[in-house]
Formats: C-alpha cells, structure tokens, sequence
C-alpha cells in the first residue's frame, strides 16, 4: 500500500526529467520581475505623475489619443498595483461621470487582464508544483462560480487588487469569466471615484455640492457591499441545493441496487 502524496509536494510529472526547473526559473523571474516593477514605480515617480495637472495637459479634450493615453496608462498603473481608485479618479476628473467611468472600469480591467495573464504565464507551473495545496483554496473558491465569486470579491471593498490578479492568474480559475467579473465588480468604486473626480474639477455644467457627492458614494459602497453578501448566500444556497439532490440520488443508488 502506498502512502499518500501530501498536497504540498511536488507533482512528479512535473519534476521528472528535470521537467521541474523550468517553472522554477519561470518562478523566479515573476518574482524578480515584480520587484524590479515596485522599485521603478517607486523610484521613477509614477504614482506622484499621475495628477490632475497630467490630466489637464495630456488627456483632457486631446480627442481619441488622449483616451487611448489614458487607457494605457491606467491599465498599466493597475497592472502594477497602483490604486485603480486613483485611476477612475482621474477619469472622472478629465472626461466626467459617465465616459470617466467608462474608461475607468476598461483601464482597470485590462489591468487586471495583464496582471492575470503576467502571472499565469510566468508563475503558475511554479505555483501548482511548490504550493499545490495552498492553490487548491483559491480553486476552490472561485471554480464553482467563477464569475460571481470573482463579483462577490470586487464589490466587498477589501484585499489588495494585485494580489486578487496574481492568486487568480495561478490558480485554474479560467480568465474571461474572471476578467469580465473584475470588470462588472470594479462598478461601483469606480462610480463613486469617478464622481469625486468631477466633484474637484468643480465644471460650471455640473456642480456637485461635497455633501451629496460624500453621502452618494457611501450610498455606493452600501449597495456595492450588499450586493456582495446577497451574492454569497445565493452561492451557498445553490451549493447546499446541488450537494442535497446529489446526496439524495446517492441514496436512491444504494435503495435499488443493479
């Protein structure tokens, strides 16, 4: 009788034929990579770049290129982990509430589509090999329902973005339902942050007294937080469900033997 594998240890067909050094090389330059992003994000300024006055000189009423800059832009500063919030901000402040939300929400998601994808290609070999058990939470979290899990995670405003993109990008959560998920769930902040932005640009055409714009966005967050819990009880009564007539016809398999 053999003994069991523990779930932490290497899968064999992984390691065999030195089939394991190439994830762990991949490993590594994912987590090299990453370090040399945060140190040139932090030494080259791009946090403090992105200001309204870069909004004012380069995205705003510059037409089609000053969306796709701003795109670019955002998506990469999402990729990277800098604060999505900050980018819909400045939507909202250079295009208003609506098309700021709007190429807020699409900034972020092709963020959170670089970031998947940057970590799948690079960590997941690595991942599923060293930490199989550990992965297997996330599977399981999000396998069942990748889409509204990954919604119930958006609109509970906790955890870090990045980390959210990286976990999912070496799990087996597949990615168009994570990143259209991503991209519903980021919603609401992006609404609220995207008022805010307007709000400060304090535009003749549409004045928002600080008030209203404070009480609206908690009103935002409520919902978008609500929503969030309706989901994950929904979730669980559909698992219970599934799990009960699975049990039941399990039963009626041992009642009326073959």
């Amino acid at each position: 009788m053999t003994e069991p594998t523990p779930a932490d240890s290497p899968d064999p067909e992984l390691t065999g034929n030195g089939g394991g050094l190439k994830p762990l090389l991949k490993g590594l330059v994912l987590i090299a990579s990453l370090a040399a992003i945060g140190f040139l994000v932090t030494v080259s300024g791009l946090r403090e770049a992105l200001d309204t006055a870069w909004v004012e000189s380069a995205v705003a009423d510059q037409g089609g290129l000053g969306i796709l800059l701003y795109l670019a832009v955002g998506a990469l500063a999402t990729a990277v982990g800098l604060p999505r919030q900050a980018v819909a901000f400045l939507g909202g402040y250079a295009f208003g509430v609506v098309m700021g939300t709007l190429w807020g929400v699409l900034a972020a998601a092709l963020g959170c589509a670089l970031a998947f994808h940057y970590a799948r290609f690079l960590g997941r070999d690595m991942v599923k090999q060293r930490f199989a058990r550990r992965i297997a939470r996330v599977d399981n979290l999000l396998a069942g329902h990748p889409f509204t899990m990954t919604l119930l995670i958006r609109f509970l405003p906790v955890g870090s973005n990045l980390l959210t993109n990286l976990a999912a990008g070496v799990s087996s959560v597949p990615a168009g339902p994570f990143v259209l998920g991503s991209l519903v769930g980021y919603l609401p902040q992006t609404i609220v942050f995207a008022l805010a932005g307007k709000a400060v640009k304090l535009d003749p055409a549409f004045h928002l007294d600080p008030l209203v714009s404070l009480l609206l966005a908690a009103a935002l967050l409520v919902v978008s937080g609500g929503l969030g819990v309706s989901l994950y009880r929904r979730v669980r009564r559909s698992d219970a469900t599934a799990h009960g007539a699975a049990h039941g016809a399990a039963e009626k398999g041992r009642d009326f033997p073959t």
